[in-house]
């Protein structure tokens, strides 16, 4: 009989620190082919307006495979209820056998997400960081500054959103955090996002937007922008130019970021070839493919990709193997 972890249980086995070497050792095995990680499955809702993303895959002569359904309903606030909700299967990789399930109510996804954007910091951003811009007030754009800190320098953080509530509940949502009173960081609301952009050298985007957010003309030498918001088809959140003008454009699966992502639509206005775009797992292979001066403009498309899922999953099974009872 396959184990079942709750939300509960599983978040007690996941150290956020180690998580992120997880997920760099994953990119690695992507782009080495090392795994097996079959086309993104999309189900789209219009009444109410959801998403549905089904990952899936496994390491070459690994253990297991996993699959992994995670979905958002952008009007379930409205209902008090989440946004994000999900499910992990792990599944013997030599008998079929259904082994563990992990209710993890999409929490592993938003984890193992804002991991893979604190290792394209990691590898990406400039050495001297003067402003973290956070772009987006949701579950994500918190999540991904509580994982750069375990990575970047810095000391001052601007966050915009649409919604100027919501920026200012985030800001004091993070303040109350003990990790973030921990790193002394100062958080502040943008009074427009073109400001964020032009104070900014290590942006993260973070929104569902349909249409470009961060202009390209704004960005200045030395800045790195870590896009996390285009994970299916028709949304975009940088001007198609900034690829173009990036010195730098990764992608953590090319082949997904060339049917949905940022890339997929500067290269179909011809502002990018597909052999432009390097592959995250290459860059932490090998450094010099990625940042080499500050002066550079670095962008990664970052569009989840089943590994990630793949290598949260091991590390949660082995933990609660080692941890016993919990």
């Amino acid at each position: 009989m396959a184990s079942v972890l709750n939300l509960q249980q599983i978040k007690r086995l996941v150290d956020p620190a180690q998580l992120i070497g997880e997920i760099e050792a994953g990119f690695v095995l992507y782009s080495q082919g090392q795994t097996v990680v079959p086309p993104v499955g999309f189900m789209h809702f219009d009444q109410p307006p959801g998403d549905v993303h089904i990952k899936y895959g496994y390491v070459t002569g690994g253990d297991f495979y996993i699959l992994k359904m995670a979905s958002a309903f952008y009007n379930n606030p409205n209902l008090d209820l989440p946004v994000s909700d999900g499910v992990i299967l792990v599944f013997n990789q030599q008998t079929g056998q259904l082994e563990l399930v992990l209710l993890d109510e999409c929490w592993l996804t938003d984890m193992r997400t804002a991991a893979a954007g604190a290792v394209a910091a990691r590898h990406l951003a400039p050495a001297s960081i003067q402003n973290i811009g956070i772009v987006g007030t949701g579950v994500q754009a918190r999540m991904q500054l509580e994982m750069l800190r375990h990575v970047i320098d810095c000391q001052r953080c601007i966050i915009w959103g649409r919604d100027e509530r919501k920026v200012q509940n985030m800001i004091a949502d993070l303040q109350a955090r003990e990790s973030i009173q921990s790193w002394g960081l100062e958080l502040i609301a943008a009074t427009d996002l073109d400001e964020l952009v032009a104070q900014c050298n290590l942006i993260v985007t973070t929104t569902p937007a349909t249409k470009p957010l961060i202009r390209s003309d704004l960005v200045r030498k030395g800045t790195h922008i870590t896009a996390m918001g285009s994970d299916d088809s028709g949304k975009q959140e940088l001007e198609t130019d900034l690829l173009a003008k990036a010195d730098r454009v990764v992608a953590d699966s090319i082949s997904q970021c060339i049917d949905h992502g940022e890339c997929v639509h500067a290269i179909n206005d011809n502002k990018i070839e597909v052999g432009a775009v390097i592959e995250l797992g290459d860059v932490i292979n090998n450094p010099k493919l990625g940042r080499t001066d500050e002066d550079q403009i670095t962008v990664a498309d970052l569009t989840g990709v089943a590994i990630q899922d793949i290598q949260i999953a091991r590390m949660v099974d082995r933990a609660r193997r080692s941890a016993g009872p919990l």
